[in-house]
């Protein structure tokens, strides 16, 4: 059994490191192993706060800016994040760190990190491209909105929250053009791989994680149903 876990940068890392999260999410997916040894885990990690910086400080010195090189400094903070998941996951992940999942060696452990890839995506199509790869129906995208919107919340107070959409009603909320950076509850190009393959993603709130284990437990929770 393998899920498939698309973890926000927002969450592991908004800042500096979220150190009391991440004791909280190690704890509950090895509660998950203990209890079935045949669980498997693949989790996808975000640039967080790190990435937004460090790109926001490129595009401030260099006048020229391009979004090849915004992308590739979002990428490698999402390496340095996953590089800390699988440390901390000590010996129930020894594989490397995927940052290619079109060349990902079959699963040997209980888990497995993974982390951008290349320019023109963010870490959600990486996650789509695994659940294809390993046969998951689902992937869990944990970020800091605890449901997804008819628009920002943050700018529109008459926003509603939303149980279930299908892929074309969502990607008409968020359009299908990537930018480094971009804030949306799930990556455009993502969303459109993830609707080809007939996969379904479920969005929650990242750091609820009795939620999470809701989830994980196939009980009711508190989310969003892409697809």
């Amino acid at each position: 059994m393998v899920t498939v876990i698309s973890l926000g940068g927002s969450i592991a890392a908004p800042d500096g490191v979220d150190v009391n999260f991440l004791k909280g999410f190690v704890s509950l997916i090895r509660s998950f192993i203990s209890a079935d040894s045949n669980r498997r885990f693949i989790i996808i990690v975000g640039g967080g706060g790190p990435a937004r910086q460090w790109q926001k400080a490129y595009r401030e010195i260099s006048e020229n800016a391009k979004d090849e090189e915004a992308d590739w400094i979002g990428i490698m903070a999402t390496r340095l994040n996953g590089q800390l998941i699988k440390a901390v996951m000590g010996e129930l992940c020894s594989q490397e760190v995927v940052t290619n999942p079109a060349e990902v060696a079959p699963l040997t452990d209980h888990v497995l990190v993974a982390a951008g890839w290349k320019p023109g995506f963010s870490t959600d199509y990486d996650a789509v491209l695994l659940a294809e790869r390993f046969g998951a129906s689902s992937v869990i995208n944990l970020s800091n909105i605890e449901k997804v919107y008819t628009s920002d919340p943050k700018q529109n107070p008459d926003a509603r929250p939303i149980d279930k959409i299908s892929w074309a009603d969502f990607r008409s909320l968020t359009g299908d053009e990537w930018v480094p950076g971009k804030n949306v509850p799930f990556d455009p190009v993502a969303s459109r791989h993830a609707e080809k393959i007939g996969l379904k993603v479920i969005c929650a709130a990242g750091k609820n994680l009795e939620n999470l284990k809701k989830i994980l437990n196939g009980d009711v929770f508190t989310g969003t149903i892409i697809g």
